[in-house]
C-alpha cells in the first residue's frame, strides 16, 4: 500500500492556511448575522440595502460552505488512508489518489481569493478598449478583444452588458466599453489593464503582409456610491444612437449618451435604457466611478513615490503579445506566462494569465 502521508500533510497545511485567510470564526459569525438580517419581512423595503445583503449573504455562505466541504474532504482521506495502511489495502490506492487530486484543485480555486488585496477587487468592473496603432487592423483587433471578454465572461458566470460602442468605418471597432458583473470581476480584468500587441497576416492586405496591431484596456470599479463630485461645466455630453457591434441597431433614436471628462480626459457611455435622460445618469455614475479610481490611483502613486518604490506598469504600457504569425504564442511581458493555444485565449481562456499578474503582483515583482 503506497504511503500518502506526505501529500496528505501538505494538503492539510493548505486547508489550515484556507481557515486563517478566510478568517472562517468570523465568517461564521457573520453568516448567522446575515441570515437573521435577510430573513427579516420589511427587507425589501429598502431594495438597495436588501440586494447588497443578500449578495454579501451569498458570498459568506459560498466561503464558509467552501471551506467547510474542504476540512470534511481532508478529515475522510485522512481516515481511509489510516485504515488501507493498517489493513495493506492496495484497492484504496485509486480513491485516495483522485480525492487528492481533486481536494488540491479545489484549493487552488479558493487559493485564488487571498491574492485579491484591492479595495474594490471583489466588485465589478468598467472594461474601455480602444484601438491604437494599426489602422482597420487594430479596430478588429479592438473588435477581437471585446469578444474575448465576452467570452471570458460567459465561461465564469459573469454578467457582461455593452454600454456603447463606436464602430470602425471599414471593419471592427474604434472603441467599447462594457460592464462586466461577478465576484471578483475588477480584480480579475485588472490583470488586463494596459496595451495587448497582435502580429499577424493582416485579412485586410491585399499582398497578405504581416501587420502589428495595438489596442489598450482601461479597467475602473463599480462603485455605488463614489466620494466625489463633478463639477458640471466640465463634463461635455454627446449623443448617439444605441447599436452593438457590428452595426446592430438597439433603437433608431439618439438615446445614447457619452460623458466627457475635460480635466481627466476620461469618458464614459450608457446605451441600455430608451431615455436619454436615463442614460445620463448611468453614464454619470460610471464617470464619478472612474474620477474616484483615478484620484485613488495616483494619490497609491504618490505614496510610493515618498516610500522609494516604482509605479506598477501603467495601463497605456505593453503588457501582452499575441502572435499569429509566423507562430503562435500568447505571452505576458511582466508575468512571462505563456502558451500556444492562441485559440483558447482569444475564445476567453484568460485564467492562467490573470492568477500569474495576481501572484506577481502579491510577491511585489510589480514594484521592483
Amino acid at each position: 500500500m503506497r504511503d500518502f502521508g506526505d501529500e496528505l500533510k501538505e494538503v492539510r497545511r493548505r486547508v489550515d492556511e484556507a481557515e486563517t485567510y478566510l478568517d472562517i470564526d468570523t465568517l461564521r459569525n457573520r453568516l448567522g448575522e446575515l441570515e437573521a438580517l435577510v430573513s427579516k419581512p420589511d427587507l425589501w423595503d429598502d431594495a438597495s440595502n436588501a440586494q447588497r445583503l443578500n449578495t454579501e449573504y451569498a458570498h459568506v455562505r459560498d466561503d464558509v460552505d467552501a471551506y467547510e466541504g474542504l476540512a470534511s474532504t481532508i478529515d475522510d482521506l485522512e481516515v481511509l488512508h489510516e485504515m488501507a495502511r493498517e489493513e495493506g489495502d492496495e484497492s484504496q490506492e485509486g480513491e485516495i489518489e483522485a480525492g487528492l487530486a481533486d481536494l488540491s484543485a479545489r484549493l487552488g480555486r479558493i487559493e485564488l481569493q487571498s491574492l485579491f488585496t484591492g479595495e474594490h477587487d471583489a466588485g465589478d468592473c468598467i472594461v474601455q478598449i480602444n484601438a491604437k496603432d494599426g489602422g482597420v487592423d487594430a479596430q478588429d483587433w479592438s473588435e477581437m478583444l471585446l469578444r474575448m471578454y465576452e467570452r471570458w465572461a460567459e465561461r465564469r458566470g459573469f454578467a457582461i452588458s455593452l454600454n456603447g460602442v463606436s464602430e470602425g468605418a471599414e471593419a471592427g471597432i474604434l472603441s467599447a466599453e462594457v460592464t462586466i458583473a461577478g465576484r471578483y470581476a475588477y480584480g480579475l480584468m485588472t490583470a488586463e489593464r494596459g496595451t495587448h500587441r497582435l502580429v499577424r497576416i493582416s485579412p485586410f492586405d491585399n499582398q497578405g503582409r504581416r501587420q502589428t496591431s495595438f489596442a489598450t484596456v482601461q479597467v475602473w470599479p463599480v462603485m455605488d456610491d463614489p466620494d466625489i463630485e463633478l463639477v458640471d461645466s466640465d463634463i461635455r455630453m454627446e449623443v448617439f444612437r444605441a447599436s452593438g457591434a457590428g452595426g446592430q441597431h438597439v433603437n433608431k433614436t439618439s438615446s445614447a449618451v457619452r460623458l466627457i471628462h475635460e480635466p481627466t480626459g476620461l469618458v464614459a457611455s450608457a446605451q441600455e435604457e430608451r431615455s436619454q435622460l436615463q442614460n445620463r445618469e448611468k453614464a454619470l455614475t460610471r464617470l464619478r466611478a472612474m474620477v474616484a479610481s483615478k484620484v485613488e490611483e495616483e494619490r497609491e502613486v504618490e505614496l510610493d513615490a515618498i516610500a522609494g518604490k516604482q509605479a506598477q506598469v501603467g495601463w497605456g504600457s505593453q503588457i501582452r503579445s499575441y502572435v499569429l504569425q509566423p507562430y503562435q504564442m500568447v505571452k505576458d511581458l511582466r508575468t512571462d506566462v505563456e502558451t500556444g493555444n492562441v485559440a483558447g485565449v482569444l475564445d476567453g481562456d484568460l485564467d492562467a494569465f490573470m492568477e500569474g499578474y495576481l501572484r506577481w503582483r502579491r510577491t511585489g515583482a510589480a514594484e521592483s
